[in-house]
């Protein structure tokens, strides 16, 4: 598996291949620089790893942006940078820019207008529900700006790819 993670700061390409040495061994590839490791979890949070003859115990702490790494007294902020959700406009730290047309992932009824025409969003922010399947799907905003146009009423069936919602 392949990822590019920010380590304080700095962009690193990793890969990761389990190894046939035990399901706790894995060949670490980072910027091209092989290593071989162990990584056994030790309790909720904690980690003993084994990493090019090294014994680490490294404690994670979930975060709202990605991890905090507690190793040998220090502490390491890491997020795992994750390109489809740029492309999705989901979770990415880049904002879509100029006006963003959001539309019907799917067939199906509005059960819930969360915004109103006129109004500041964030990006991420939820703008509508959508019902499909017994399902429901919160809609969220592609970029930070204005509700320009909100075409969408509660109760009110929709095609996929109808514009619902207008971004500036």
């Amino acid at each position: 598996m392949k990822i590019d993670v920010n380590f304080d700061g700095v962009r690193r390409s990793v890969e990761l291949v389990p190894s046939s040495d035990g399901p706790s061994r894995v060949i670490v590839t980072i910027d091209g620089r092989r290593v071989e490791a162990d990584a056994l979890k030790i309790s909720p949070g904690v980690y003993s790893i084994l990493l090019a003859g090294r014994s680490l115990e490294v404690r994670v702490e979930s975060l709202a942006e990605g991890l905090l790494l507690h190793t040998g007294g220090r502490e390491y902020h890491v997020d795992i940078v994750d390109p489809r959700s740029w492309r999705r406009g989901l979770g990415g730290k880049v904002d879509l820019t100029g006006r963003q047309q959001v539309s019907a992932p799917m067939a199906g009824k509005i059960v819930r207008v969360l915004i109103a025409q006129g109004q500041h969003v964030e990006s991420g922010q939820g703008l509508l529900v959508v019902e499909a399947m017994k399902m429901q799907n919160e809609i969220r905003s592609p970029k930070t700006g204005t509700v320009e146009r909100l075409s969408a009423r509660e109760g009110e069936t929709v095609n996929a790819g109808e514009v619902l919602v207008v971004i500036a």
